[in-house]
């Protein structure tokens, strides 16, 4: 991990690739409902695949939905049979290390994790097998080491972090000091920070660092940014995903604007977002799986067209800030309120 220039809250959590390559009893999985799509006139030719989701969150469950409503229409297109099951590692390098062991004994044909973390684990699992591994939503497959590996390719959710510095701008051209607040164990957000950071450096824009890796740190991290930054970045952070509503919450009371690298953020109440849509990032991964299994071939990862701006309408009204100042940028504006919890 890159280091960061002011940390104000710090903590290692052992969620690199080489914890992944331990391995643990199969007991530790924590697994939801079997499903299986069949055609009426299924042939004896089908597919299990295990789809095992980093964490809860409503991104990622977004995702996981897409995923499981493409495996059922192609299992009807198709005449087949395709068996999915869930896992959810919880965010934990342990667990998703027992999860792989289970996968690979039971013998699934392929494997979909969604998020970097699961990424690394399955891949790392199926290693000896070379089960096809398909991952969803890796913002940059390169940085999480899942690139140039024969059996593993999958949607990258990659970010235009350029874009989200021009809408944090447009909102507000008097900002002197932007926060960054990321956990340092998530992959998925180095290179986006770098890139924020490059690009404030370039404007003379300071900038202070805040980081986390537990829901406690990152809200400590968010309540010191709300008094230094006069608005907030975070790429797409699983881990500050999690504690994305507290943390929209603080910063809007604080009246400082919170621009995000996904719109599940935007939902639990940051301000905005620019970014991929995710039941098609989802529909692409299961439509990559199909294609694998079928064809044999494992092509590069593909990255997903983004370009979609949302904007809490919610959260501008306690800001003041007018949703129609992004139009001006391009993309598609999207508005959306609070979810309710």
């Amino acid at each position: 991990m890159k280091k960061t220039i002011a940390m104000l809250t710090a903590a290692t959590l052992a969620v690199s690739l080489a914890a992944c390559g331990g391995t643990g009893a199969s007991s530790g999985t924590t697994s939801s409902t079997t499903s299986a799509a069949t055609a009426d006139n299924a042939s004896a030719d089908g597919y299990r695949i295990a789809i095992v989701q980093q964490l809860d969150h409503a991104s990622l469950d977004e995702i996981r939905t897409a995923i499981e409503a493409e495996l059922d229409a192609k299992a009807a297109e198709l005449g087949i049979t395709i068996e999915y099951k869930d896992f959810n590692g919880q965010n934990d390098a342990t667990t998703l290390n027992q999860i792989g062991t289970q996968v690979i004994s039971d013998g699934y044909d392929a494997i979909i994790p969604i998020a970097s973390l699961a990424a690394q684990c399955m891949t790392t699992a199926a290693a000896e097998t070379e089960t096809p591994v398909i991952y969803a939503a890796i913002s940059d497959p390169e940085a999480a080491q899942l690139t140039d590996i024969d059996y593993v390719t999958g949607t990258s959710d990659a970010l235009d972090t350029k874009f989200i510095m021009d809408m944090m701008f447009a909102a507000d051209p008097d900002i002197q000091t932007v926060g960054l607040l990321y956990s340092n164990s998530e992959t998925n957000s180095e290179k986006p920070i770098e890139e924020a950071k490059a690009y404030l450096d370039e404007k003379g824009i300071a900038y202070v660092e805040a980081t986390g890796n537990t829901n406690d740190e990152v809200l400590s991290a968010a309540a010191n940014l709300a008094d230094q930054a006069d608005a907030v970045f975070t790429p797409t952070d699983n881990v500050v995903m999690a504690a994305a509503a507290a943390v929209s919450e603080t910063l809007t009371k604080a009246g400082v604007p919170y621009y995000t690298g996904a719109d599940s953020f935007v939902t639990a109440g940051a301000l905005a977002t620019c970014g991929v849509n995710y039941t098609d990032l989802g529909t692409t991964t299961a439509d990559m799986a199909l294609d694998v299994l079928q064809t044999g071939t494992v092509p590069e990862y593909h990255v997903m067209e983004g370009g979609i701006i949302t904007v809490n309408t919610e959260t501008a009204a306690a800001l003041g800030i007018d949703p129609s100042v992004f139009a001006d940028l391009g993309g598609t504006l999207k508005e959306v309120v609070t979810a309710a919890e």
